[in-house]
């Protein structure tokens, strides 16, 4: 059944579309992430442009992102002064994606500047997540106890100036690199059409201790305003949101996500990623694939000036 996707230009076989989003949010599901840096790539498999695929997952993410915001909110599991301290940051960041985003797509380098943008992305988080999985699943058969890290250690993060006390985490830090963090999530929410979940969560934990009973509701809060407000400056600027796609993938997300949630509390954290960690390589590598071979269509027709 071809369904027509109008700000895209491209009948799609609706059960495709559909499909790709039961799978990726099963996926997000299961590992506890938004599935923007999946879905993106896979609408560019199908024959999206980057730049519809990048607007139109904005908005999926952002919906998927509501439901879990809710949830945290309602089990106090939210840190609000410090959502709002990261949204300081993620609201400019996400303004200088969008407007750098139109400045590459009127330099006709937007498609192949995404392409980069996730094949070193993915490649390089999906290869640490892999090496600490395999290292965390051989301390484990080898009977050696995890190396945890000490939650009172301080890092030079901690020695910067204008610091601010956040009851809920109970950490005391500055607000330089909070602002910082919350602008390279926005950033590269808006450029790439990823939440940035996965990016995020290990910011908070690794770099300014926030604890983990806070820091996944804190971080959907931040991943759902950035998100809607990179498909409202995508909707105005640049005109590439398509409703339709979008309604189709977050129908198979909500549905896909029950079901990975449930799969995933039967598998142990280690194989959860290394799991992950291979799928995100395998996508980077494929997105690498298909930026260095020979494209399908060698010579294309574009119109110079304006089409009169």
């Amino acid at each position: 059944m071809q369904v027509y996707l109008p700000i895209a230009d491209l009948p799609v076989n609706i059960f495709v579309v559909l499909a790709m989003g039961l799978a990726v949010g099963f996926i997000s599901g299961m590992f506890g992430i938004g599935g923007g840096f999946l879905m993106t790539p896979l609408l560019i498999f199908l024959g999206v442009s980057p730049a519809v695929a990048v607007a139109s997952v904005a908005s999926h993410v952002a919906a998927s992102s509501m439901s879990g915001a809710v949830t945290y909110w309602r089990r106090n599991a939210v840190d609000l002064a410090l959502a709002l301290m990261l949204l300081a940051g993620g609201i400019l960041g996400t303004a200088v994606g969008v407007w750098l985003f139109t400045v590459l797509r009127s330099l006709d380098q937007l498609d192949l500047t995404i392409g980069l943008s996730y094949v070193v992305l993915l490649t390089v988080v999906g290869g640490l997540m892999v090496t600490e999985s395999v290292r965390a699943i051989l301390r484990e058969q080898q009977g050696k106890p995890a190396s945890p890290r000490r939650g009172g250690a301080h890092t030079w993060v901690h020695g910067l100036p204008l610091k601010m006390r956040f009851k809920r985490s109970k950490i005391y830090v500055s607000a330089i690199p909070i602002w910082g963090i919350g602008f390279i999530i926005g950033f590269v929410g808006a450029i790439m059409g990823i939440g940035g979940g996965f990016l995020l969560v290990p910011m908070l934990i690794y770099f300014l201790r926030v604890p983990t009973a806070t820091v996944i509701g804190t971080s959907m809060v931040l991943t759902l305003i950035t998100m809607a407000s990179a498909t409202v400056m995508h909707a105005a600027t640049n005109h590439l949101v398509d409703v339709v796609l979008a309604l189709i993938l977050m129908v198979g997300g909500v549905i896909g996500a029950q079901f990975g949630a449930r799969a995933g509390q039967n598998m142990r954290g280690e194989r959860l990623r290394l799991l992950l960690g291979l799928l995100v390589l395998a996508v980077g590598l494929r997105f690498a694939f298909e930026i260095i071979v020979q494209p399908a269509d060698i010579y294309t027709i574009r119109l110079i000036g304006d089409g009169a």
